[in-house]
């Protein structure tokens, strides 16, 4: 056995796999209150940061009270204080169409991945009471009950059905969640075209909405970039100035993300920040 294939089988340990998600939880909460704190005081001080065109943000989110997705997860209260920071700070809540095609207003889109069933639970009430609109991307495979161990707490197609019934617009975030950044460009297409062809059975509508698993710019290449553009109106990364080439941006928000740190994405703290964890490994 050579060196790499040493590796990669002690990689696939339980406390190896521990260990790596520990290092990832630590890094990014390091970096991110790192950056809000520069942004905090970048503020105070009125020192104006080189930004990215535009206002309008669309918000990734993915659990919204699932523990045991770590960083993806937002507790359920903090979920809603986001929200009313954002009101008290003057944005306002719009689609993410809306928010592509005025980008100088003050709008945020709230958009959540994977299909978690405590976005139905939790988080749907509340996005109904302030009148939010919201965008979940799906992985169909998930839904019809091939998810990985660690996410069971997804929703099949009664469930998803139960979210669009709830105002929820649903879209595609691939067959079985890869990193496309390491597909050839034959899987990259079945991801894709299976993805979106099973979600349009079940759903019975159109679905031209595209958000790449993981999101950072080495979780994507050209060829999928292309086979993409064939089979989806648009396409959504999860970074704003690193993101890959004819991708709508996403601000990433996560569980470390309390006020100082939420108003810091928002305006424009992480736009040039990448997740340290690119993929399963």
């Amino acid at each position: 056995m050579d060196i790499q294939s040493l590796r990669s089988k002690v990689g696939e340990l339980p406390a190896a796999q521990l260990a790596y998600r520990c290092a990832v939880a630590g890094r990014m909460r390091a970096e991110r209150w790192g950056l809000a704190l520069d942004e905090s005081v970048r503020t105070r001080t009125r020192t104006e940061k080189p930004r990215s065109a535009g206002v309008g943000r669309i918000l990734a989110y993915h659990s919204i009270g699932t523990d045991s997705w770590g960083v993806n997860d937002v507790r359920p209260a903090d979920f809603e204080k986001h929200l009313q920071l954002a009101i008290d700070d003057g944005w306002t809540f719009a689609t993410p169409a809306e928010v592509l095609a005025d980008p100088a207003r003050r709008q945020l889109a709230i958009t959540f991945d994977d299909g978690a069933t405590s976005v139905l639970d939790n988080a749907v009430p509340v996005l109904r009471h302030h009148g939010v609109p919201s965008t979940m991307f799906v992985v169909s495979g998930w839904a019809d009950g091939g998810h990985s161990a660690g996410y069971e707490h997804v929703l099949d197609w009664d469930g998803l059905a139960r979210l669009e019934q709830a105002g929820v617009t649903l879209a595609s975030h691939s067959a079985s969640h890869p990193d496309f950044g390491r597909l050839d460009p034959a899987a990259a297409e079945r991801e894709l075209v299976e993805s979106r062809e099973r979600l349009e059975k079940m759903l019975g509508h159109e679905i031209d909405e595209f958000a790449i698993p993981f999101g950072q710019s080495a979780n994507w290449t050209p060829a999928a970039g292309e086979i993409a553009a064939r089979v989806y109106r648009t396409v959504y990364a999860q970074a704003v100035d690193t993101r890959p080439a004819h991708t709508v941006p996403r601000t990433f928000i996560t569980r470390i993300d309390r006020p100082l740190v939420f108003r810091a994405a928002l305006n424009g703290a992480f736009d040039d920040w990448e997740e340290w964890f690119l993929g399963p490994r």
